[in-house]
């Protein structure tokens, strides 16, 4: 075979053929890509139970109230978490009950143990009167009669000073849990939200940067030209 028709044959890559080995990623990238996904997992995980402790209750159709004062200790310290259930027969009050209401004349609400039941005259508040009020009158002039409760916080030396119309009342306790109302609060607050969120996206958006970083460099491998060295000696007859 002369020198030019060795020349003259088609270059075959000796690389053909062969089965692709996919390099194994180092230790150390697939130890950040687990630490990265515990974060994302973590955050969104603390997340969705913020939103799904309260919206569960509500839709067993009870309520949950944060306490805020040292009335009803040792039952009750600010921080618990009372769950209420609605009244819906003011038959079912009775003493010894802890209930919620919004007392007269105030916006804030109040939980307290119900000492006796009474039927009181109504009451409504006088027109440019200050605040004072006055019974109300049915057709005859006589006072129309209104169920009402007598309560008292468990850790007062005395019963309330006014007592509340039963229909002020927003629910009876149902159950505590000690401790939820802090973590509640904080988990609703701007800075918990950021807490939980911020380190799920930043890495998240790592997690991105690397993968997109992994793929241009996979594409510059494939597109590397091949080595000529590898080319054959021409040989001489």
């Amino acid at each position: 075979m002369t020198v030019v028709e060795r020349a003259a044959q088609p270059f075959v890559d000796r690389r053909a053929g062969r089965p692709t080995v996919r390099r194994r990623a180092p230790w150390w990238r697939v130890a950040t890509s687990v630490a990265l996904w515990s974060v994302v997992a973590v955050g969104t995980l603390a997340y969705l139970t913020s939103l799904a402790v309260p919206l569960w209750f509500q839709a067993q159709g009870q309520r949950l109230l944060i306490v805020t004062s040292g009335s009803m200790a040792p039952q009750l310290v600010a921080g618990d978490v009372v769950v209420l259930r609605p009244v819906s027969d003011p038959s079912e009050l009775k003493p010894g009950l802890v209930v919620t209401f919004q007392p007269v004349g105030a916006t804030g609400l109040v939980t307290h143990r119900i000492v006796s039941l009474h039927n009181l005259p109504a009451m409504r508040e006088v027109p440019d009167g200050g605040g004072r009020t006055e019974p109300v009158l049915d057709d005859a002039g006589e006072p129309v009669l209104q169920p009402y409760i007598r309560t008292q916080g468990d850790a007062n030396p005395a019963p309330d000073a006014n007592a509340t119309p039963v229909e002020r009342v927003r629910g009876v306790l149902l159950d505590v849990h000690h401790g939820w109302g802090s973590l509640l609060t904080w988990a609703a607050s701007a800075q918990g939200r950021a807490v939980m969120l911020v380190p799920a996206l930043v890495a998240l958006a790592t997690l991105e940067v690397v993968s997109v970083v992994e793929g241009r460099r996979r594409a510059q491998r494939s597109r590397r030209p091949l080595d000529d060295g590898r080319v054959d000696a021409l040989l001489l007859d």
